[in-house]
């Protein structure tokens, strides 16, 4: 194949997100002349502005929840303040470290060429490059792959255009705490920076259009975790309908919302847009490539990745759910596996586990009791709250709980969700079990160290057998 007027590269890798960057470095190293172009920052959302930071916001928010805490521990502590300047200091220094490090790799690897700009579809196999520095390129090649990612979505709010708001990056380079926060959006975005700037000592507000916060959990765990939330101090608000936002004389926001079949005012000093993302597509010049999307912007593939264009290919979050950084990189594997090893890899029936970083955590792994009810599964349902747990209570963090789903016909784990300390790490112990194609029996009587978190699955299982 040649181009007239383009760079020949054997691949172009659009984004340096969490499956972008590795595979563009696995194709160089397997001989590919390749080009990965990167608009902002080499790392994409994971790094730059998504687990990274804020998981360092939240591991400073708990530092200031447990210090409040210190007298339920016998310990003796004065006032508790925030800095929020140096925490997001913190949050800043280790980005930067995870960046350059991740594009030191890049401009290290052989065969790889780094190219920062913004990236156009011209054809089905050329890219235009719109250059950060000036000027463009044109490049070719015979495979392409998308990993552009998603940003926050701004809601079409009567009045949203008229004040100021914070989405999930600009919230984390607030100066100072917020007096109030209010926060549109239940979901994993919202509550996690909701009960991070409760900690840090503002007022919050969540306002949630739904009926439960959470929507794709349980019904019996959103209920769990609005407890939490409320128990920390946080107002949460369901069936609540922004209809209105205006600006608040004398600074800060107004929100009018109907709530409980009447009309409701809130009044906060900033407000956090934290209502879903939406994918970096409509720059790309997919039409010129004939490149398909669906009815929100997604690029569609199939289980292995492609695009209806022979040689284009789409990875992470930018093709559509699930949107968490572990499968952008089950994508690059994927993609490897096929390309550099002829395997045959698909996204078909992968397990997509997750966690949710409020405090405590909630880690999730399979189906949820809802699906297996609507998939007319024959199941068995194991639910234990965290005060069963003995290391739970020796720490004084026994909030939340444990909840299994077991095939009844033929006792394998169809599905487990932790809420509770250290949720994720848990929840990973039941996906290792799940992946081994373990009986719920072999957890309910494995012999595990005492007193560790672990041991909670013993007594969950147990709970099958009463």
């Amino acid at each position: 194949m040649s181009f007239e007027t383009a760079e020949y590269f054997d691949a172009i890798v659009l984004g340096t997100g969490q499956g972008g960057k590795p595979l563009a470095s696995a194709l160089a190293r397997a001989g590919w002349n390749t080009a990965v172009i990167e608009r902002e920052a080499v790392g994409g959302t994971c790094v730059n502005v998504g687990c990274t930071p804020t998981k360092t916001m939240v591991a400073s928010a708990r530092v200031a929840y447990l210090a409040r805490r210190g007298s339920d521990f016998g310990v003796k502590t004065g006032p508790i303040k925030v800095d929020l300047a140096k925490v997001r200091e913190r949050k800043r220094a280790l980005v930067e470290s995870f960046r350059s490090g991740s594009q030191k790799k890049l401009e290290n690897t052989q065969r790889l060429t780094l190219i920062f700009g913004e990236g156009r579809f011209a054809g089905p196999h050329e890219v235009e490059v719109a250059l950060n520095d000036g000027g463009v390129r044109r490049l070719g090649a015979g495979k392409i792959f998308i990993n552009t990612g998603c940003r926050p979505s701004v809601p079409a709010l009567p009045g949203l255009d008229q004040v100021h708001f914070l989405d999930s990056t600009s919230i984390m380079e607030l100066e100072e705490v917020p007096s109030h926060l209010l926060v549109l959006g239940g979901g994993y975005v919202g509550l996690e920076f909701a009960q991070m700037f409760r900690r840090f000592g503002s007022a919050v507000t969540i306002v949630q259009r739904n009926e439960q916060l959470l929507p794709h959990e349980d019904a019996d765990v959103a209920e769990a975790v609005v407890k939490v939330l409320r128990e920390d101090g946080i107002d949460v608000l369901v069936s609540a309908v922004t209809e209105r936002v205006e600006p608040r004389e004398g600074g800060g926001v107004r929100l009018t919302i109907g709530h409980e079949g009447g009309q409701r005012t809130l009044a906060g000093s900033h407000l956090l847009v934290a209502a879903g993302r939406v994918p970096n597509t409509e720059r790309l010049g997919l039409d010129r490539a004939g490149i398909a999307v669906d009815g929100h912007g997604y690029v569609r593939v199939n289980e292995r990745l492609e695009t209806g264009v022979q040689g284009v290919y789409a990875l992470g979050d930018v093709k559509g759910g699930p949107a968490f950084t572990h499968i952008s990189y089950d994508d690059y594997r994927i993609l490897a596996t096929n390309l550099l090893k002829g395997g045959n890899a698909v996204t078909t029936g992968r397990m997509v586990p997750y966690t949710v970083y409020i405090d405590p955590q909630l880690g999730h792994i399979g189906l949820h009791e809802s699906e297996a009810r609507r998939e007319g599964r024959n199941i068995k349902v194991a639910k234990m709250p965290m005060t069963w747990v003995a290391r739970a209570l020796e720490t004084d963090e026994s909030r939340g709980m444990v909840k299994a789903i077991v095939d009844a016909d033929n006792q394998q784990i169809l599905g487990c969700t932790v809420f509770g300390l250290e949720g994720g790490e848990i929840m990973s112990m039941v996906q290792i079990a799940m992946m081994g194609r373990l009986p719920y029996t072999a957890l309910r009587d494995a012999t595990f160290a005492h007193p560790a978190l672990a041991e909670g699955l013993n007594t969950l299982f147990m709970a099958l057998d009463s």
